[in-house]
């Protein structure tokens, strides 16, 4: 892909911050790649070549950086302005769509070809789907390397690989000495019984206040707390579970803290942390796009770092959406706690949390075909619910991504109970896709009203926020914020009904 080198090695020489994660730098005299930000002394200009990702410099053949440590740069998602296609397949791949299958089904998932699926990837990420899939796996483990006291064998199976043997072959073929050798005895491992601390980088700034207050109101009791500056929960992959924990640390990072007893199942952990915090945003590419329209460029002034929060699962986004309708997320959320005590299994007591966090969310089997106006809710909106979960059990892949935003929507409508609102409110905060925007809610159409009071309709917003594309999820952020991080209301008559 095409990269202005004279600007690239000015961004080197001075250590500019703002192209971390932008791009790496290749030194050939040593086989090493960079972050921008190294402090080793800058190679000569004849010395260097420019990629846009760690997979596509790993895959020309240089080695990872032993002192910047390429793994803890903010994974941003420019590209996304660029290829939906691409943001696309590299969301599948980050929740292991090529652990278990290969490009062609990654492809068809996309709906393009695989031939046509390589040229965008060599386009836009300068890497094929297979390197970025090697790369994530190779910078996790080194990460874990430096980061943990795990044992080999465990960074081995927490970080993707299929065995120990091809886990050491990796590592002596890209360092040149067993990954054993790499671990930093002197540094200080943050490690306490029974758990493992990761640090996931993002790109300041950000807006943590907001993202705190979004997710503590709708905190589902027994599943969820935020307390302080700690976002926890309870979580379950596979026929095991456990609790995670996320707060804000040093250096752009943020500190995950995990409870669970299956490390195979730490990269799923990950990226789906990465998605909840939203953490491979840009917000400067965001802010500036959105800028451009007068009516949002000061609320971007205001909330430079505000994310799109995202869900821990699609099947529980999907309840909080029904659930919500023509009621306020308070009470919701209430209404969801008695789902939790009433359907969804305990917490098992290896695994019993001192905050509260005593039950997991149940799941479509366990709501499917249940009588839910128990609860208290009405009977018409239960019976949706009980509906949706059936389809959702019958069709676990009701969440996956598609090939455009429009065959999403068009796929999350079709179960009943489901209308554009909430559609597009899943595709917004499950899917991640950037340019949802539900524009039928309340919130945005009082946010952008006339001066005299007078809100534009659903169409007139949609007409308006064409200029926003492809960051409309963003600007639904800064408009619901402006009214304090407003909970979004919906008016959709088919959910309604």
């Amino acid at each position: 892909m095409d990269m202005d080198t004279t600007a690239c090695y000015r961004a080197i020489s001075t250590r500019d911050a703002r192209f971390d994660g932008r791009l790496f730098v290749g030194v050939r005299t040593t086989g090493i790649y960079c972050r921008p930000i190294c402090p080793a002394r800058t190679p000569k200009f004849e010395n260097v070549s420019f990629y846009a990702s760690a997979a596509a410099a790993q895959e020309a053949g240089f080695r990872p950086c032993l002192r910047c440590r390429p793994e803890v740069s903010p994974e941003l998602a420019f590209w996304r302005g660029t290829s939906n296609t691409v943001s696309r397949a590299l969301a599948l791949i980050e929740a292991g769509a090529l652990d278990d299958d290969d490009v062609e089904g990654l492809s068809c998932r996309l709906g393009v070809g695989a031939r046509q699926l390589r040229r965008l990837f060599r386009q836009h990420v300068g890497a094929s789907p297979i390197a970025v899939a090697q790369t994530r796996r190779v910078l996790l483990a080194k990460q874990l390397i430096h980061e943990t006291r795990l044992p080999m064998a465990e960074v081995a199976l927490a970080s993707g690989f299929g065995s120990v043997r091809r886990f050491n072959e990796t590592f002596l073929q890209l360092f040149g000495r067993p990954p054993a050798t790499l671990r930093r005895t002197r540094e200080h491992l943050r490690h306490e019984a029974g758990t493992l601390s990761v640090r996931l980088p993002y790109r300041p700034p950000y807006d943590w206040d907001a993202m705190l207050s979004f997710l503590a109101v709708r905190a589902i009791p027994g599943v969820e707390c935020v307390s302080g500056n700690r976002y926890r929960r309870t979580i379950a992959i596979g026929r095991h579970c456990g609790v995670i924990g996320v707060a804000p640390a040093d250096k752009h990072r943020v500190d995950v803290t995990v409870r669970f007893p299956d490390m195979a199942a730490l990269p799923q952990i990950i990226a789906r942390v990465r998605r909840v915090f939203d953490l491979a945003a840009d917000p400067d590419t965001v802010g500036a796009h959105l800028a451009l329209d007068p009516a949002l460029a000061p609320l971007v002034k205001a909330r430079p770092g505000l994310r799109v929060p995202g869900a821990w699962d699609g099947f529980e986004l999907a309840m909080r959406a029904v659930f919500g309708q023509q009621i306020t997320v308070p009470a919701a959320t209430k209404l969801l706690g008695k789902l939790v005590q009433t359907f969804g299994d305990p917490l098992p007591a290896v695994e019993s949390d001192s905050e509260g966090l005593t039950h997991l969310f149940p799941v479509p089997a366990q709501i499917a075909g249940a009588d839910l106006a128990t609860l208290g809710m009405p009977g018409a909106r239960a019976k949706s619910a009980s509906a949706l979960a059936q389809i959702i059990a019958d069709d676990p892949l009701i969440f996956s991504r598609g090939a455009s935003l429009e065959d999403a929507i068009a796929k999350l409508r079709a179960p009943p109970g489901i209308g554009e609102w909430t559609a597009q409110y899943i595709a917004m905060r499950e899917l991640r896709e950037p340019d949802a925007f539900p524009a039928a809610d309340i919130g945005l159409l009082r946010a952008m009203a006339a001066p005299d009071g007078s809100r534009p309709s659903p169409a007139g917003l949609l007409a308006r926020a064409e200029g926003w594309r492809p960051w409309r999820a963003y600007a639904a952020l800064h408009l619901w914020a402006a009214g304090s991080i407003a909970l979004p209301e919906q008016t959709d008559a088919r959910e309604a009904a």
